[in-house]
């Protein structure tokens, strides 16, 4: 099996994307956070003392998902043309599912970028409450979705 990030003599090396047709290519992931009851009511409430938890994640997963290539050393920059994002409410856990989808015209795909997107957001979360509950558990961070490109098409 031949990786693609390794050259002819097994050094690391970014794959050349230069002569691929640029398509829109989409990517969807998500993923949960699950907190403690007393973190989830001060998410509600919107009393958490750090400030707008959940606004702040959305800020914080889009930024996330522009950042990808400087954190995944094998990622292109990309322009993206779109990041959309969801946050639902799971009070049986407690907690939040997030949910990121990435959009562009181009080259190469953006799983990474939603992916990415998604982690940083709960990250995020977590930062935001760690006063109030160190024992949150980030889970099930995955790809969703993706069209585009030679690979084709992914559903979960």
């Amino acid at each position: 099996m031949n990786l693609t990030h390794l050259d002819e003599q097994n050094k690391p090396k970014m794959v050349d994307v230069g002569d691929k047709v640029p398509t829109t290519r989409v990517a969807t992931a998500s993923g949960i956070i699950a907190v403690g009851q007393a973190a989830f009511d001060a998410v509600i409430a919107n009393n958490a003392k750090k400030g707008p938890v959940l606004q702040t994640a959305v800020i914080a997963a889009i930024q996330g998902a522009k950042q990808t290539s400087t954190l995944i050393p094998m990622c292109h920059p990309l322009m993206l043309t779109s990041i959309k994002t969801d946050i639902q409410e799971l009070p049986e856990l407690p907690g939040f599912k997030l949910t990121v989808t990435a959009k562009l015209t181009g080259q190469t795909g953006v799983e990474m970028e939603a992916l990415t997107g998604v982690s940083v957001g709960l990250l995020t979360i977590y930062d935001m409450l760690k006063a109030i509950d160190k024992g949150m558990i980030l889970k099930n961070i995955q790809l969703e979705h993706k069209s585009g490109g030679d690979s084709g098409d992914f559903n979960r």
